[in-house]
């Protein structure tokens, strides 16, 4: 007797009779991957895959009587003579089939796997890239891909059309091997002029002793900068003229103050096609992040750091025909007292950033720009004594104006390169022909080194300008 959940079919002429009504005239069975699979008691196992709707033809070594399907629902088999059975795939899932002779003894035996028939993804696949040897198995819902193609490109198509036949890209195993990946080394120019002027202009007065009648009056009007929070200079001049019975004293502070700042980096970076890379030139500064404190009540403050600089963050992938599609991201920051948030004992500051992120695709040793970042901000505050700042005349002498205004230019240029590995000896380090000079050649000649570069590696070309970092 079989087990529950096991269905015997018996040959019959009725399955006979079925199989020919519903089987077409010229009936092709689909190709299946077999491998043997040890069973334990009885013949080696094959391992069979299907497609749903799919079929595959069995030729068995001797006559069968029974047949077991552990699972139809996944599986069914057909029974078309006595040495002949068709295994058809209904729904995805693995099985086995299991074949016996009149004397109840195990003939042949399948272990089946139904999944989604792959062949018309493998089809596709053939005329979109001839060249590129791709395997596409099923395993259930999923899909594996294994082989090999010419570049990420070609990976990504594929990639594409599978999760169409899935419907889901988890679904997608990519096992593809991409022939020769390309190396993109990324030059990046992050070019930055700031401009700032700075003017402070304000009178205190203080009076001590002033008789008006028989009242004797105190004053004192001190005025601040409050863009800033802060003077430029403790510079003043302070005239004071007597009056009755007292003086008064004026302390002028008229200040300006003019910057300009240029930020230049150059830096250069390689990855491989589809991996990212990152680059910081700057640092970092502490910032607390909380206190923590024991079972004694003994508090420390944790402590955070925070990144600035010039940052570069970029992804390349190498297109066909030596295109590279970009994704950089890249950010200039610098450390500024505008916002700073002081504490008791500390003082946080706060950043300045300038952020640019895109996605482009450019030949090899094509350049992009990124321009137009411009900002111009100005600011101004007065304060004063209410209603005397405003007198006409008189009104300056009872009121400070602090007047800021900026301007900032930015430019980022961009440059892919397609690299290919070079030779030790082909390569040369800032250092190269350095030496330290002796002590009377610092001490009588000012050197700061004895030699700087390699005598005769000179280009015969000629240079405008200087170059280099050392110039003697």
């Amino acid at each position: 007797m079989h087990p529950p959940f096991a269905t015997a079919i018996r040959w019959s002429s009725v399955a006979a009779v079925l199989f020919a009504l519903c089987a077409p005239a010229a009936y092709q069975p689909a190709r299946a991957a077999e491998s043997s699979i040890a069973l334990n008691g009885g013949h080696a196992a094959r391992f069979l895959a299907i497609g749903i709707g799919k079929s595959a033809v069995v030729d068995l070594p001797e006559d069968a009587k029974d047949v077991l399907v552990a699972d139809p629902k996944i599986a069914n088999a057909v029974v078309r003579s006595a040495r002949r059975a068709y295994l058809i795939g209904v729904a995805a899932g693995q099985t086995n089939v299991i074949f016996f002779n009149a004397d109840g003894k195990q003939i042949a035996a399948y272990d089946i796997e139904v999944g989604r028939d792959a062949s018309g993804v493998r089809e596709a696949l053939r005329k979109m890239m001839p060249g590129a040897n791709i395997n596409v198995d099923m395993v259930g819902d999923s899909v594996v891909l294994s082989g090999t193609v010419a570049n990420a490109a070609d990976a990504q198509k594929v990639v594409e059309a599978a999760t169409r036949l899935t419907g889901d890209v988890n679904r997608v195993v990519n096992g593809l091997t991409i022939n020769g990946k390309e190396q993109v080394l990324l030059k990046v120019t992050v070019a930055e002029v700031q401009r700032t002027v700075l003017k402070q202009l304000g009178i205190n007065l203080n009076g001590s002793n002033i008789a008006i009648g028989k009242n004797i009056i105190n004053f004192n009007s001190d005025n601040p900068f409050s863009v800033q929070n802060q003077t430029i200079s403790n510079s003043n001049l302070t005239p004071t003229f007597p009056v009755q019975g007292g003086s008064i004293t004026a302390s002028l502070r008229a200040m300006e103050q003019s910057g300009v700042m240029r930020t230049l980096a150059e830096p250069n970076l390689t990855a491989i096609s589809g991996e990212s890379a990152k680059f910081l030139a700057g640092g970092e500064f502490p910032v607390p992040g909380g206190q923590s404190c024991d079972q004694s009540g003994t508090c420390q403050i944790q402590i955070q750091f925070k990144q600035f600089g010039v940052g570069l963050e970029f992804t390349p992938i190498v297109l066909s025909e030596g295109r590279i599609s970009l994704k950089i991201g890249t950010e200039v920051s610098e450390l500024s007292a505008d916002g700073a948030i002081k504490l008791t004992s500390i003082t946080i500051p706060a950043l300045k950033v300038r952020r640019a992120s895109s996605t482009v695709e450019l030949p090899s040793g094509g350049s992009l720009a990124l321009g137009g970042l411009l900002q111009e901000q100005t600011k101004q505050n007065i304060n004063g004594i209410p209603a005397l700042m405003n007198l006409p005349v008189l009104g300056p002498l009872f009121k400070s104006r602090d007047y800021q205004t900026g301007q900032t230019e930015l430019v980022i240029i961009v440059t892919p390169y397609i690299v290919n590995p070079a030779a030790q000896r082909e390569l040369s380090r800032p250092d190269d022909g350095f030496a330290d000079p002796t002590d009377p050649q610092t001490v009588f000649l000012n050197q700061l080194n004895r030699t700087y570069g390699l005598r005769g590696t000179a280009d015969a070309r000629s240079y405008r300008g200087n170059y280099g970092f050392i110039n003697d």
